[in-house]
Order: C-alpha cells, then sequence, then structure tokens
C-alpha cells in the first residue's frame, strides 16, 4: 500500500520534471474515462507515469522526443499507433507504444510497470530504461 503511494508521488512529479525540458510542448489534458477507454481498446493497463503525463498534457514532445498520447492524429495517438504496431510485431502484446522514433524500424514501448523497451522492426523487446523519466534524460 505505501509502496503505491509512493510511486503515485513519483509520477505526479514525472509532470514538473517534463516541463523542463528542453523543447517541451503539449496539447490537451485527458479525462480519466478518456484514458480507460485507451486502455480497454488495447487491453493493457497503463503505468502511473503515462497516466500523470495523459492526464496533464495529453501528448508530449520535447528534448526531440514525440510521445505518444490521447488525441485526434493518428501518428501520435497511442491506441491507433499501438494497435497498428503490433500488427507487425507479435512479441509486445501487453505494451504499448511511447514513441515512433522513425529511424530504423525503432519503435520505444512501455508496460504498465512503467519499464521502457526498444524493438527493432518485428524483433524482441529489449528493456531500456525505468521509467519515461529517464527515457527521456538520454
Amino acid at each position: 500500500e505505501s509502496l503505491s503511494q509512493i510511486e503515485r508521488i513519483i509520477a505526479m512529479l514525472v509532470t514538473e520534471i517534463i516541463k523542463e525540458k528542453k523543447g517541451f510542448c503539449h496539447m490537451n489534458p485527458i479525462k480519466e474515462e478518456e484514458i480507460k477507454k485507451a486502455e480497454k481498446e488495447l487491453g493493457t493497463i497503463f503505468s502511473d507515469e503515462y497516466k500523470e503525463i495523459l492526464s496533464e498534457y495529453g501528448v508530449i514532445s520535447c528534448f526531440g522526443h514525440e510521445i505518444t498520447g490521447i488525441c485526434k492524429f493518428k501518428r501520435l495517438n497511442v491506441v491507433d499507433v499501438t494497435l497498428k504496431e503490433r500488427q507487425n510485431n507479435s512479441n509486445v502484446e501487453n505494451l504499448y507504444v511511447l514513441e515512433k522514433t522513425n529511424i530504423d524500424d525503432i519503435i520505444i514501448w512501455q508496460d504498465s510497470k512503467g519499464y521502457v523497451y526498444q524493438t527493432k522492426a518485428s524483433g524482441k523487446p529489449i528493456k531500456i530504461c525505468n521509467s519515461i523519466i529517464e527515457y527521456l534524460s538520454d
């Protein structure tokens, strides 16, 4: 119980850290109902960190990264991008796309615990970071 409280506090701090990143911009905050709908469509649960980003900013761009979110633009919408990329890679069933890098078929994914993975083409996911913040700090 206390660990999940700590995790929620850390997730809330994420939005403060992210908005200080170079070149930070965002779209519109997302309501909890829309986040739950997206999770249901993907059959997964978003990490607390990602939910906090969605509820505060919708979609973010910073430091040369475009992180998916919930919006009307298919190339940035986590549901659209994830469903499309899952068709290309059977190794990522419970993950959702954080970023489609458009470099060498590299896709950045996250799991419900917040771990960040990278795949290349239809390869297996390789864990590269423990959080979105860590990923955006590289």
